[in-house]
């Protein structure tokens, strides 16, 4: 619905990490806690030549935006029932940043209805490549 760009608190081997494309955001999400954003269950690998400072690759992490935007997201996501999710991290110069974005869930009939048009996609692959396997 609408996305955001906000900073991401890092420590030095978490960066390198992500310069090195490691890192995940499936199943993670954003929410506010105490008036801060935090990212949850994002997991950013434990870079390879860090030693001691390697830190937990799926620790919560501050996510740096104005006061302002985080209470306007904050009066969305109690209003209307929005989520906050992560969709890219990227860099832009020498930061790195997090784009994120309101979402509306999906109701119970909108699952059956991606449920059942998933199931036929699949069948109709199944019977055209069974008709190209018995042609050859």
């Amino acid at each position: 619905v609408e996305t955001f760009e906000a900073g991401i608190n890092l420590v030095g081997c978490e960066v390198k990490s992500i310069r090195q494309g490691e890192v995940n955001l499936k199943d993670s999400y954003a929410t506010i806690y105490n008036g801060q954003l935090l990212l949850k269950n994002a997991y950013i690998k434990p870079y390879d030549k860090g030693s001691y400072s390697n830190v937990e690759p799926r620790r919560d992490r501050r996510l740096l935006m104005h006061k302002h935007e985080i209470m306007r997201l904050l009066g969305k996501v109690k209003e209307k029932g929005y989520s906050i999710v992560p969709l890219k991290v990227y860099l832009k110069d020498a930061l790195v940043k997090v784009e994120i974005a309101l979402a509306k869930g999906k109701q119970l009939f909108d699952k059956r209805d991606s449920i059942a048009k998933r199931d036929l996609d699949r069948q109709q692959q199944r019977d055209v490549h069974e008709a190209l396997k018995g042609r050859y």
